[in-house]
């Protein structure tokens, strides 16, 4: 049986409750999909801090299309109220406070970015929901209710919390109203299931008590995992500088992709391909060029995807020996010593511009500093459009 939810299985960190072995449709997900007579309402609640979504984010919107493919209906929740607040998860301060017109040009963005993964197209299978809808209307009978289905000592528990108490960081009150309002939305819909990262298991767990507590049947829980930057070390991330967003040019995500480090190459697989895990090649280039072509595809098409491997294949790149710097050596000095700057002030202009790349990310410090030439080897320098070296020992 479990083999034909190996659909449900793939890319998840942990589904609860779960009993495997059980019948109870309350605690084992795959009895809940058998004995179902209606679709099941699959949750995930996007908040639209930013205007840019990477392939970390994309992770719990293909689990949803998951779903969608095996004939459920994806409820999105765009968070154009709570995202107000911000998620406090795993933040050491608190998030600066967006207006309501910030959050509905990210909004707009946001969908934009997910339509070439759910389908947006056949009937019944998903519903765009703003939760707006409810919690701009709640009163504070309402609210106290909520407060009232939690106490201090289960809030600072939560992620995060704890550790700024600690440290005596300031806690605000509306930041304990955000996983209650969050879990309000799985009230607010209804939802069987909701879908979110690992590090939302205290959010969701909050929805169903909330369901619990207004006589509803409470959701399962889907966790997907953090996918691990283009760094090949930690969580991938704007403000690191280790990702790969949606609405990158075509060649540039190729080249982000088709370097990917071995030891990340099946959790990418995994996590953002539908591609069987059994046949994928066994040299490691040739797994690195399948993905960033199979991921542009997924995005931009199989004719954009064709275009950037022909034009990274193409490339006869110029290559500069590092062993010619003193290090620690400065990306300005760089620049000037492998010819892609005339001078250090051009070195700089550009870098401020944001014309400088290295392996395809924008830089734009102009102190930035190499400690050894081993952080430089085979990584491609760029200025422009049209200047480029292959860095090499």
């Amino acid at each position: 049986m479990n083999e034909n939810f190996a659909w449900l299985h793939r890319g998840v960190s942990e589904i609860f409750p779960n009993k495997p072995d059980g019948e109870n449709a309350d605690e084992n997900l795959i009895q809940r999909l058998i004995q179902t007579d209606r679709p099941l309402r699959v949750k995930l609640g996007i908040d639209p801090t930013g205007s840019d979504i990477h392939l970390g984010h994309s992770i719990p919107v293909r689990k949803m299309r998951a779903f969608q493919d095996a004939g459920h209906t994806a409820v999105l929740i765009i968070g154009d109220f709570t995202a107000r607040i911000g998620d406090p998860t795993g933040k050491s301060e608190v998030r600066q406070q967006l207006t309501a017109e910030q959050v509905a040009k990210n909004a707009q963005t946001y969908l934009d970015q997910v339509r070439p993964i759910l389908d947006f197209d056949t009937p019944g299978r998903l519903s765009v929901r703003y939760n707006s809808e409810w919690l701009s209307s709640l009163d504070l009978a309402k609210i106290l209710e909520l407060l009232g289905t939690m106490t201090v000592g289960q809030m600072l528990a939560k992620e995060g919390f704890a550790e700024r108490y600690q440290k005596e960081n300031p806690i605000y009150l509306h930041e304990f109203l955000y996983p209650l309002m969050q879990g309000y939305d799985s009230v607010a819909v209804q939802a069987d299931v909701e879908l979110g990262g690992t590090d939302q298991k205290f959010n969701i767990a909050v929805g169903r008590d909330l369901q619990r507590h207004f006589g509803l049947s409470p959701q399962f829980g889907v966790l997907t995992p953090i996918l691990i930057g283009t760094d090949g070390g930690q969580k991938m991330s704007k403000s690191l500088g280790n990702y790969v967003g949606l609405r990158e040019h075509p060649s540039d995500m190729y080249q982000k992709l088709q370097k990917i480090p071995d030891n990340l190459l099946e959790q990418y697989f995994e996590l953002l391909t539908n591609l069987p895990l059994d046949r994928l090649p066994e040299n490691p280039r040739a797994r690195q060029k399948l993905l960033a072509f199979e991921i542009v595809s997924q995005y931009h098409g199989k004719q954009a995807a064709q275009d950037a491997e022909k034009a990274t294949e193409s490339q006869s790149l110029p290559e500069f020996s590092v062993s010619a710097l003193q290090f620690p050596a400065k990306l300005v000095n760089l620049l000037g010593a492998s010819k892609l700057c005339s001078s250090n002030r051009e070195s700089r202009e550009k870098i401020q511009s944001g014309a400088v790349r290295l392996d395809g990310d924008k830089i734009t410090d102009i102190n930035l500093t190499f400690d050894t030439p081993d952080s430089l080897h085979g990584r491609i320098l760029q200025v422009g459009k049209s200047k480029f070296v292959r860095l090499m020992p």
